[in-house]
């Protein structure tokens, strides 16, 4: 065989297997499961920064950014002009798209205000980090509210006045100012509360005649809190009698009832002693 036959087998060869591998590929390929990538067709408005609560929209704070058609957010915006000059009722992040349900409505404005549910009241109160339950106390947090005060009969007691109460803000706008500014907590000394008009008054009364403390509750106990409160008495192991009410010139008048009398001291008998030439007299109870 000549070196030419020679070639032509070996071209042959590789012709051949280089078609089955060609095959073999075409095949794998034929076989894959078809992947298809989605392509954004529509647009989304977004934040462009960190905004808080209360902030008013400008078109400075949101951006269009591309959104798949298919996968549209509910209750969001395509138009910038849709979200501009209203209100946030929640804090949200960069790049967290806009929703209806995040924004005030058109002409309530912005701030506080159209953050609070219809029927209820937003009362502050003051506050220090040992009421504050050391600065945990932010808002979206649930809270008891504790009152310490005297009774009519001279007792201190305290006791939960207020159970499963919303945090609404903590701090002033100032202090939130501050902290978004400079990225640290700073301990306030205003805590917000929202509250049924019912709640709001007891929450003012409670203020006004004792000392408040908050408890910070975890956010599934939704369990009211229901507690007949402590007195001193109680807190040092004496058990007092509850007080008497006693009508006086037409008033009723909460007294503390009488102590009951102590027991007779028992009788001391002298008896008398005789060992050997000594005499001696004991007393025996």
């Amino acid at each position: 065989m000549n070196r030419n036959t020679r070639t032509l087998i070996v071209l042959a060869v590789a012709v051949i297997m280089a078609s089955i591998a060609s095959y073999g590929v075409y095949l794998a390929v034929s076989n894959m499961p078809v992947r298809e990538v989605e392509v954004a067709r529509a647009q989304a408005v977004v934040a462009a920064r960190p905004l808080t609560l209360g902030t008013m929209l400008t078109k400075d704070d949101v951006k269009l950014v591309p959104w798949p058609a298919a996968n549209q957010i509910p209750g969001g915006f395509a138009e910038v002009e849709r979200v501009v000059n209203r209100g946030l009722i929640v804090s949200v992040a960069e790049n967290e798209p806009l929703t209806e349900v995040k924004l005030a409505a058109v002409g309530a404005g912005a701030g506080l205000p159209p953050t609070i549910i219809e029927g209820m009241r937003a009362v502050s109160i003051q506050v220090n980090e040992v009421v504050g339950v050391a600065g945990f106390v932010v808002p979206g947090t649930r809270v008891d509210v504790l009152v310490s005060i005297s009774t009519p009969d001279g007792q201190p007691v305290t006791k939960s006045v207020l159970s499963n109460v919303a945090v609404l803000t903590a701090g002033t706008r100032y202090d939130q100012d501050r902290a978004t500014q400079d990225g640290k907590p700073i301990p306030t000394n205003v805590v917000t509360l929202l509250l049924t008009p019912e709640d709001a008054e007891k929450l003012v009364l409670a203020s006004g005649q004792g000392r408040i403390m908050l408890t910070l509750r975890n956010p599934l106990d939704n369990a009211p809190t229901k507690t007949a409160g402590v007195r001193l008495s109680q807190l040092l192991g004496e058990v007092s009698p509850p007080p008497v009410k006693q009508t006086v010139g037409g008033r009723t008048i909460a007294r503390a009832a009488p102590r009951p009398a102590a027991p007779p001291a028992p009788k001391v008998y002298t008896v008398e002693t005789i060992r050997a030439a000594k005499r001696a007299e004991e007393e025996v109870r």
